[in-house]
């Protein structure tokens, strides 16, 4: 069955032309598409006669809300079902500057980070373009909102489904699609060397988030397997790299986990390496989950970690927690959902 949802405009005309369709109709099965449609009773304006072909051959890959949980603060937890049974979560969140989904690029993930929750169970597969879609019409659907910012930073890690996130790009930031402009899309990775690379080749100026959590190398050995693959220093030479390509600035994403990485002495040794390069910092209070050991960090050394780094005249935030009482931390609600059903046994 072929994933129509995931067409870009000419991919549309060039499969009504091989049905022997006049190309404008590529146009309006397009339209459609973008709208983000259920089923294909939904399409008014192409022969019925074409609507069945399609549907003989290809298929709607829909994100099917399985719970939404609804913060005080307002944030929303989705758990999404996908047309083969496996789960994803995706995260809406309000700020003053627009509403933001965090979302997933992948059905679990293989990346191993000891204090994320999304890697209990492992990679089952990488998404579509559109279930990437889908998590955010969906969205706007319940909210009745529009999504203005994206962050794939939910489950998966997106530079290991390097060719369907990008053409996801591309079809979120289509002017008869949704229309969100690249400059308020973000993408994290845990430092996939080769696809860093590649990512500053494809001239698209959206946001660069590296998942960094060390100061060094064996510390971040020591919480993130890729790490053992992919040295400290090559890393940061490939994110120097990037910002120099693109000139759009490197924001470094740092879980701050007590007794771990969140000493003074941490935060120097981050400092001298980071000092005089184009980034920005974001510190995050590690969200506890109930199969992780690590320990969020008290305050007052967020508050001091953060002090450290600007002596080193570098931009630095800590992250507002949102949706801590619906377990809006990655992969918290799927690895509920599937202690629920029996399919973590044995973890």
């Amino acid at each position: 069955m072929i994933d129509i949802m995931s067409f870009s405009e000419e991919e549309c005309i060039n499969y009504t032309l091989l049905k022997n369709q006049p190309s404008y109709r590529g146009k309006q099965l397009y339209g459609w598409l973008r709208k983000g449609i259920s089923s294909f009773e939904e399409i008014k304006n192409l022969p019925k006669t074409f609507i069945d072909e399609i549907k003989a051959e290809c298929f709607l890959a829909i994100c099917t809300p399985v719970r939404i949980q609804i913060s005080a603060d307002g944030t929303r937890k989705y758990l999404f079902s996908l047309t083969d049974g496996e789960t994803v979560e995706s995260v809406f969140m309000k700020y003053r500057h627009g509403n933001t989904a965090c979302i997933s690029t992948q059905a679990g993930c293989r990346m191993g980070c000891t204090f994320c929750a999304s890697t209990v169970g492992g990679l089952k597969r990488n998404l579509y373009p559109s279930e990437m879609l889908s998590q955010i019409t969906e969205i706007q659907k319940d909210t009745g909102e529009r999504i203005s910012n994206i962050v794939l930073m939910g489950m998966g890690e997106p530079l290991d489904n390097y060719d369907n996130v990008i053409k996801f790009l591309h079809l979120v930031n289509d002017s008869q699609g949704l229309n969100i402009g690249y400059r308020h899309i973000s993408l994290s990775t845990c430092g996939i060397i080769e696809n860093i690379n590649r990512l500053a080749e494809e001239g698209l100026p959206i946001t660069l988030s590296v998942s960094l959590h060390a100061p060094n190398g064996e510390i971040r050995k020591q919480i993130m397997p890729i790490a053992k693959k992919y040295d400290y220093d090559s890393l940061l030479d490939a994110c120097k790299a990037y910002a120099d390509k693109t000139k759009r600035r490197i924001s470094y994403e740092y879980a701050l986990i007590a007794g771990i990485n969140d000493r003074p002495e941490d935060a120097y040794e981050l400092g001298n390496r980071l000092k005089g390069s184009l980034c920005h910092i974001n510190l995050i209070p590690l969200n506890k989950t109930d199969r992780k050991i690590y320990k969020t960090s008290e305050k007052s050394h967020i508050e001091s970690f953060k002090n450290i780094l600007e002596s080193y005249k570098i931009t630095v935030t800590v992250r507002r927690s949102l949706g801590s009482d619906i377990s809006a931390a990655c992969g918290q609600l799927r690895s509920q959902h599937l202690n629920q059903n029996g399919e973590n046994s044995g973890f």
